[in-house]
């Protein structure tokens, strides 16, 4: 994923030291970006765009940058003192996230050989601050570095960056289609879908289960049975499942076609993402021997397709969808795993309170914390009531972040949550994949607070992100943001909520 991305790096200078000074400026940089290209903890290769000396060359770099996919973002040094009004109008025009590193070459100062071409030389001190205020007359959105550049702590929040940007490029050309329309009368997964191109890049698109259902037509049997195969080797189940005439093996066959069907019209459309409907299946009558449709929500398919990148939301959740493809590309190359969530129920338990995360049957089998089973069982909701395949599992235990974004009518709203996976307990009569955690700061504040945000029943959890991910994400795409976390109480959030409001009432009013 990351390989086919690139930062691009452009060093702040001027002509005023001379050229010597200009030379050295460049040798530098180019050691700077070779060195944090070797560190290995940074994703997406950066390449060194040069020095900018003028107004004309910071233009010609940041419309060269629009142009080039490959790019993801900008990052800027200023190595020695850059007059910021140089870079208006190359700023002006850049449309890419930025970021601005305060560095320097040097790590300490040479106290006993520092010298005025010295000091001419190595302006980060004051050069930064001068590009940093013209950012912020300017009212730019970026994210600030601050540390050597051979610092691991600064090389990871450039890492951060760096992968909040490429999967908002990826995010950019994403096309969410939805398989019949979301659950009726239900508000938090609705929402306008015209302005979250405009804010946030993704198209969704309403595709009939009827075409589907030409793709479910075409399938070979032989693929279906090779797949079936692969699930028998992937995952723990019992014997009698692999029984070609049992009814266990024709729903897990069933399931197997159901994926195929779904991997190929997502392909042929170059989507990155899905929702489904249980009220919208193909056709209705399952005994009707002309039958066209599938058995039951393909659970089974949407679990294996979401550990493949593919964004899903279930009951038409396109925003759910959409965000679980960035979480999942955000994670790429992280070890932990991540998953769309449903706040299923409550378990009240004093200091160990918690909520039990679950759905009917598409969780990401990513986050499990053993071998997922293969199972078949009954599900009765819906226009369709049948046996039908799962992964079951429980969770890891361990530390996470959950997020949501709402549609708040004048702005979206970006809800996080730090949680703490804790150990489940068996469902013997509720076969489904599952995850309980307690919200932070506890039970009782981070319920309230979601409840008080306008957060939704679904949500994008992932262990390997941090808030940190998320709060570059909001910069990147202009979105509010609100963090629940272990410092957060009721009265200071319920302040937060109420300022971001007028925040934005204003900034709506003054467009």
């Amino acid at each position: 994923m990351f390989e086919n991305y690139e930062i691009w790096w452009v060093t702040g200078a001027q002509l005023l030291y001379g050229g010597d000074a200009v030379i050295s400026v460049d040798a530098h940089s180019k050691e700077m970006v070779e060195g944090l290209n070797k560190s290995g903890r940074i994703p997406v290769k950066i390449v060194y765009k040069g020095t900018a000396n003028s107004s004309r060359e910071v233009a010609d770099i940041m419309k060269a940058a629009n142009n080039d996919d490959r790019c993801v973002g900008v990052m800027t040094w200023m190595h020695t003192f850059s007059p910021a009004k140089m870079w208006i109008h190359g700023l002006q025009q850049l449309n890419k996230p930025l970021l601005h590193f305060h560095t320097q070459y040097n790590a300490e100062i040479p106290w006993d050989t520092m010298d005025m071409d010295f000091m001419n030389l190595n302006q980060s001190a004051h050069g930064d601050r001068e590009f940093g205020h013209i950012c912020t007359r300017m009212r730019l959105r970026r994210k600030v570095v601050v540390g050597h550049w051979t610092d691991a702590k600064a090389q990871d929040r450039i890492a951060v960056w760096a992968r909040v940007a490429a999967a908002w490029a990826d995010s950019q050309d994403m096309l969410i289609i939805r398989f019949g329309d979301q659950m009726n009368n239900v508000a938090v997964t609705d929402g306008d879908k015209v302005e979250a191109e405009q804010r946030l890049g993704y198209h969704v698109d309403y595709t009939p289960v009827s075409e589907l259902m030409e793709y479910w037509k075409k399938v070979d049997a032989a693929d279906v049975d090779a797949l079936v195969e692969t699930y028998f080797k992937e995952y723990a189940h019992d014997k009698a499942l692999e029984e070609k005439e049992s009814a266990g093996y024709k729903s897990v066959w069933n399931a197997a076609r159901a994926e195929l069907a779904l991997r190929a019209i997502l392909k042929a459309k170059g989507a990155k993402g899905f929702t489904t409907n249980f009220d919208d299946l193909g056709c209705d009558d399952i005994n009707d021997p002309n039958f066209v449709g599938f058995d039951q929500i393909p659970g089974l398919a949407s679990q294996r397709l979401m550990a493949e990148g593919y964004g899903f939301g279930a009951e038409g959740d396109w925003k759910s969808a959409a965000l679980y493809r960035t979480v999942w590309f955000m994670s790429q190359g992280l070890p932990k795993g991540c998953s769309f969530l449903e706040d299923y129920t409550l378990n009240f338990d004093g200091a160990n309170s918690s909520i039990l995360q679950a759905h009917m049957l598409e969780i990401c089998p990513l986050i499990a914390e053993e071998r997922p089973r293969l199972e078949v069982h009954f599900l009765g909701i819906g226009v369709r009531k049948a046996q039908t395949a799962r992964l079951v599992f429980t969770s890891k235990p361990e530390k996470g972040v959950t997020a949501t974004v709402v549609d708040l009518g004048n702005r979206f709203r970006l809800i996080v949550n730090d949680v703490e996976c804790i150990k489940s307990k068996p469902l013997p009569k509720l076969p489904v994949a599952s995850a309980l955690w307690i919200p932070m700061p506890d039970f009782e504040t981070g319920a309230a607070a979601w409840i008080l945000a306008g957060g939704t029943h679904h949500s994008c959890f992932s262990y390997d992100l941090t808030s940190e991910y998320w709060e570059d994400y909001a910069e990147i795409a202009g979105i509010e943001m609100a963090h629940i976390n272990k410092d957060t109480t009721i009265p200071t959030f319920k302040n937060e909520l109420r300022w971001n409001e007028v925040y934005y009432m204003l900034n709506k009013s003054l467009c």
